[in-house]
């Protein structure tokens, strides 16, 4: 599905900021981060079920027991977690909850990286 220009890149914007401000991510896509983010939006693939993918995987990784996992070094870690909304979308309540939960990790991150 193609949509167009600016709705494209108003889509790899919102992907690829969500994807960088969370937790145990880079602070920059990659190359490939941005090519699949691009063949998300063809896909057709709503910006919403990926923002929820994103957060779910990240605080599965995140708010675990055990030592920490190592960094997320790619977009593509998160296509599981994707399909898995597309399949089967977990309650709007409960994507709220873990957001607020993530939320000290990211403001960690961006105080490691000097961002206010």
């Amino acid at each position: 599905m193609r949509r167009p220009a600016d709705q494209e890149r108003l889509y790899l914007e919102a992907v690829l900021a969500t994807y960088n401000n969370l937790p145990g991510t880079p602070a920059r896509p990659s190359r490939r981060d941005r090519q699949l983010a691009r063949d998300l939006c063809h896909r057709g693939v709503p910006l919403r079920t990926v923002r929820v993918a994103l957060i779910l995987a990240t605080a599965r990784r995140t708010l675990r027991s055990g030592p920490p996992l190592p960094p997320v070094r790619t977009l593509h870690y998160f296509l599981p977690a994707i399909e898995e909304v597309l399949e089967q979308p977990p309650e709007p309540g409960y994507v709220e909850y873990l957001n607020v939960r993530l939320r000290p990790f990211a403001s960690q991150k961006c105080a490691l990286l000097g961002e206010r």
